[in-house]
């Protein structure tokens, strides 16, 4: 089971966090959001991670989220910052995650692009299934009117257990170590994306909950 651990803004809690075995580390790209870290920040973590030869760490999926960005903007983060990964949050369309995927093959072919969608009903499900041949994953979020992620919610799991896009899904919203063996059992996703769940407060993980949330991910898949 794919775990990522999103909102990362310290080095230390990156690096410890890349040692529990977690796949991914997910940094929020929107100055508007209490997580955001900057372009230069994330490129400094991401040196420090990556100088290190250990396998956590090359091995590492290394995300910047966006949110209704340029496809310019987009791609000058991706070069100068050493990220690996982009996680679109905003209203971005197929047509967008098209053109951006044409622009990030340039860049790497390799860069995974992840489209995440807040969804409140069945009708946001099947928006879902829209972007599912063009992007290599959909998350599916919480639906909240004012905040695009890190609220905390959970989705209505039992609305998701038929959802079967044509690429990988992770579950993202109001996951915690105390219910994310429910959440598995009952929607079978590839991967779980936590931020709000484990932490002291915005951007700062407490790090047994990390370990915890990871721990019963393993323990249950």
């Amino acid at each position: 089971m794919y775990i990522k651990i999103c909102g990362i803004t310290k080095l230390d809690q990156a690096r410890a966090i890349a040692q529990m075995g977690a796949d991914a580390l997910g940094f929020i790209c929107v100055p508007s959001s209490p997580r955001y870290i900057s372009t230069n920040t994330i490129g400094q973590i991401i040196f420090s991670l990556t100088k290190s030869q250990s396998e956590q760490f090359v091995d590492l999926d290394l995300i910047g989220v966006f949110l209704n960005t340029s496809t310019a903007e987009i791609c000058h983060a991706m070069e100068s910052s050493g990220l690996n990964a982009v996680q679109l949050h905003g209203d971005e369309s197929p047509e967008f995650c098209d053109r951006l995927r044409s622009q990030l093959d340039l860049i790497n072919p390799q860069i995974k692009l992840i489209k995440a969608l807040r969804v409140k009903d069945r009708a946001g499900l099947e928006r879902a299934k829209l972007y599912s041949d063009i992007v290599d994953v959909v998350l599916l979020d919480a639906y909240d009117p004012q905040i695009a992620g890190g609220t905390g919610k959970a989705i209505d799991w039992q609305m998701l257990r038929d959802f079967c896009p044509n690429c990988d899904w992770w579950l993202a919203g109001g996951l915690s170590p105390e219910n994310v063996a429910e959440a598995i059992a009952l929607t079978s996703p590839q991967g779980l994306d936590v931020s709000s769940g484990v932490e002291l407060s915005a951007g700062d993980k407490d790090l047994d909950r990390v370990k915890r949330f990871i721990t019963s991910v393993k323990e249950y898949s």
